[in-house]
Parts: C-alpha cells; structure tokens; sequence
C-alpha cells in the first residue's frame, strides 16, 4: 500500500478479508489511512463469513466497506427428477449435449459410515462404483464444489447436483465444473433428498438453459456477505454499501478448461472480493468525473444515492427473502448515475478522524500509529463515534437523547433549497433542526442537528432501523439510522 501510494495512483481496491482488531493493529487500516491522506480512495471487501451478524471487517471509517449482492443473471441449469418436480440451480459448464433421458440418482451420503461421505471427497468416494449415475452431494467439508465434481468424475459419476447448506439460503453458485452439475439451494436439496429416499429406483437429469436474465428480486443479499454491527466501532454503520459480488466473470491465471492456450482466461466467482472492485471502478469513474472530490465524499455520494429497493420495487431482501438489515446492506445497493450527481455531500477531513480515534479510547500512541505523528488526546479532544460526519448513524440508545451535528456541502445547483424527511425507528424520536437547508451557492456548507431520544412505547430492546432524507426538487441525499436499543420500559 505505501507503494502504490509512491506511485500517485487515485484508487486501491483491496480484495482481502479484514480483521475486527483495533485500528492502531490493523495493517490494512493502517495504509489505508495513509492512502486517504493523500486522497486515495480505498475500497475493501466486507468479508465472507455472513450471515452471522458481526463478522464484518474492514471497518475503519475511512475505508469504503463493501459487502456482496446477486444482480439479475443466472446462469441455469435444472434438476429434473423421476417424478416430474423440477428444481433450478445454477453452473457455469453448460454442456449441449448431456442426455434428457433419466439416469439413476444416489445420495453420496447413503449406506456409508463415514462422515464426510455427503461432501464428495477424493478420500469418501474413493472405491465407490458410480459409472453411469447422477450423485447428490453436500456443499461443505472443506471441499469445493469444483474438487467435489473432480472426485464424482473419477468415481465414473456422470452428473452432479450439489445441495447447499441451510445458512446459504436462497444463494447458489454457478461454479465452472468438469462434469454436468448443478448447485440448489438447501430447501431444494431436501426435496430431492426426499425423493431419493421415497422410491427403490429414483432417476433424474439436469438440463441447461443458459444465461437468463431478468430477475426482479435482484439484487439479494448473499448469504456470505459479512455482516454488522460493527465491533471496532459500533457507532459507524458497517458494510458501508453493497454491489454485485456473486456469479461474476472474473480474469483468472489459469484455464478452467485445462487448456495450454496463451489466450486470457476467466471464470466464475463469488464473494465481496468480487464486489469490491466493482466500487472501485465507481469510484475511479467518480474521481474522473469530479477530480477535487475527496475520498469522504466520492464515499458520500456512494452512499447517499444508493438503491434501497430491489428491480421489483421492493425492498431488498437476504438470502432468506426477509427485509434485508442495515448491517447487511449498509446504505444500500450502488447506483453509479446517480452517485455522480448527489445533490449534498458529506465531508470529512484527514484531521476530523484525530478526536475520533482518540474517542475510540485509544491512547495517544495508539493514536499515533495510525496518524503517524504525535498526539495528545487531551489537546485535541475527543468526540463520539457518531459525531463523525459521516452518511449514516448507527446509534446506541439509553434513556439519554443523544445530539449528532452533520456538515452537508452543496455541489448540486447553486440555489437550491432542502426539506428533511425522517421515518424514524421504531421506538425512537428523531429530531432535525433546522428542517430546511436553503444553499446560495456551490460548495457552500451547512450543518443541521440531529436529536435521538428512545421513546416510552416500547417493549423490548434490539435494532431499530429508519432514515433520514433532505429533498429538493432534484435530489433526494438518504441517510440510513440504525438504532440499537437498550431500555425496557
């Protein structure tokens, strides 16, 4: 990172899984402060280990977060069994010639001791007969889907449907398998397990449709994608933005045909390592349209723009088709239009992280590793996480209101004039003052304060989510509240 920061470039795209140590520990927060210093925009991948809540990294406030979403393309390919029920899942080997006819189908998990028998393994399938059949496989076991199809080929297998795990929900990958295969979902391998175990002589085949697209439930939250709150900072809403980061084409070092040829070679990849970069191109188009925006606000305007409802015009759903939370989707799905023309920007100077870091309860070391200079938190002072002008808030809320002032910076039309519009969470009062921003010129700045106080109604605590809104006639600027409660009346 410092080297490419010695090279001038204007972005780094870091597809590497964060951790949850303190900023001062933390490698990838560290060069990334730097970067941003310099007006480097950073871009890093939320991490893959969703949906257990918490499990976000790359949390510091000066990193774009981004966690991964399906969009609307499948690559198709459908079980269909013996008794007529038919089920879709994906792969990205999409052979033209496997057979309609029904071949028979077994469970690798049958009539075996062994305990990772339904995973596939080199080790569990090794001395099993399955010439000629189609094999039902379980994702996991520390095999990948690819290496499952390599040992069910080996065993004379001609097919494969892979049953995802309970977790994956409704996300499925379209892997680049060395066999006819295709990967349902959980819910959907049960029922083929079902089948299986209800007739002596179960049957199927899978047939391939090819690239659909279309979907109006796109985008979906993956089921991977690396979830909030935040434990580094809990009063900053971590994934900051989410965008395509499943079944993506991707460059890749090797042929997944096993070809010698010299040609580029790609493949089929998931993950938010996959995702990330897709901000980043956002950003680098950004930076090119706007080259005096900063990182904060090239962040800002991600984020403020966002999408938070789905091709269908419903809200966002997970891999369960729930509402999506906050701490999945952060402010929401990337909407790049949009972002090059936000309206009203946050901003947030190198210097205004200082009496954050120093809020954090770092000591004036700690502090010091990441600014790289000498600190004195006493000096500067220190200010809450939430007191950060930042494009959210993610509020932990008592009996006592808590006050946050933003800074909005016009570099929409020069005279315009802003009217709040807050739906707050359930349970909590929000309070904007003043309602209305009225801007004369570009690039001027105003603050407005924002007043959260937990209301009396309530019967339990836990997240609360709402936002608040400032509208022109042109703009719409969103930022997401999410609110954790902690006070039973």
């Amino acid at each position: 990172m410092d080297v490419a920061i010695e090279d001038g470039v204007d972005i780094l795209s870091l597809s590497l899984g964060g951790s949850t140590k303190p900023f001062h520990d933390d490698a990838i927060a560290l060069g990334a402060y730097s970067a941003m210093e310099k007006g480097i925009f950073v871009s890093c991948s939320a991490g893959n280990r969703g949906p257990t809540p918490k499990s976000v990294g790359n949390e510091a406030p000066w990193i774009l977060t981004v966690g991964a979403s399906t969009f609307d393309r499948i690559i198709k390919a459908t079980a269909v069994l013996g008794n007529k029920e038919e089920f879709q899942g994906e792969s990205a080997f999409q052979p033209k010639d496997f057979p309609s006819t029904l071949s028979p189908l077994v469970y690798a998990g049958s009539n075996s001791s062994d305990i990772n028998a339904p995973y596939c393994s080199t080790t569990s399938l090794n001395n099993t007969d399955l010439t000629g059949k189609i094999i039902l496989c379980e994702v996991g076991g520390g095999v990948t889907g690819v290496a499952k199809g390599q040992a069910v080929k080996a065993a004379g297998g001609i097919a494969m449907i892979l049953m995802n795990r309970l977790q994956d929900g409704s996300t499925t990958s379209a892997d680049a398998h060395v066999l006819p295969a295709t990967d349902v979902t959980y819910a959907d391998g049960q029922k083929i397990l079902a089948y299986i175990n209800s007739t002596s002589n179960p049957l199927a085949t899978i047939t391939f449709q090819g690239t659909i697209i279309g979907d109006k439930n796109a985008p979906v939250i993956a089921s991977f994608s690396s979830r909030g709150p935040s434990r580094a900072n809990p009063g900053i809403l971590k994934p900051d933005i989410i965008g395509p980061g499943v079944n993506i084409l991707a460059a890749w070092p090797t042929s997944v045909e096993n070809t010698t040829e010299p040609k580029p070679t790609f493949n089929i990849i998931s993950g938010t390592s996959m995702s990330c970069p897709h901000l980043s191109g956002v950003a680098a188009l950004l930076k090119s349209a706007h080259p005096n925006w900063s990182p904060s606000i090239i962040k800002s305007a991600i984020m403020t723009t966002a999408d938070t409802v789905n091709l269908g015009n419903n809200t966002i759903q997970d891999e369960n088709h729930e509402p999506a939370s906050l701490f999945a989707i952060g402010a929401g799905h990337v909407n790049p239009s949009k972002a090059n023309d936000p309206g009203l920007v946050y901003d947030i100077q190198s210097k205004d992280y200082v009496p954050y870091l120093c809020g954090l309860n770092y000591t004036n070391r700690e502090v010091g590793i990441i600014v790289q200079q000498k600190i004195n938190c006493l000096e500067v002072g220190s200010i809450q996480q939430g007191q950060l002008n930042y494009p959210s808030f993610s509020i932990i809320l008592g009996s006592i209101p808590q006050t946050y002032t933003r800074t909005v910076t016009n570099v929409g039309e020069d005279s315009s004039s802003y009217t709040v519009d807050v739906v707050s969470p359930p349970g909590v009062d929000v309070k904007v003052e003043p309602s209305v921003l009225n801007f004369t010129e570009l690039n001027q700045k105003m603050s407005y304060q924002v007043t959260f106080t937990q209301t009396a109604n309530l019967s339990s605590t836990g997240d609360v989510e709402g936002f608040l809104k400032w509208k022109s006639t042109k703009y719409s600027v969103r930022s997401p509240i999410a609110a954790y409660l902690t006070r039973v009346f």
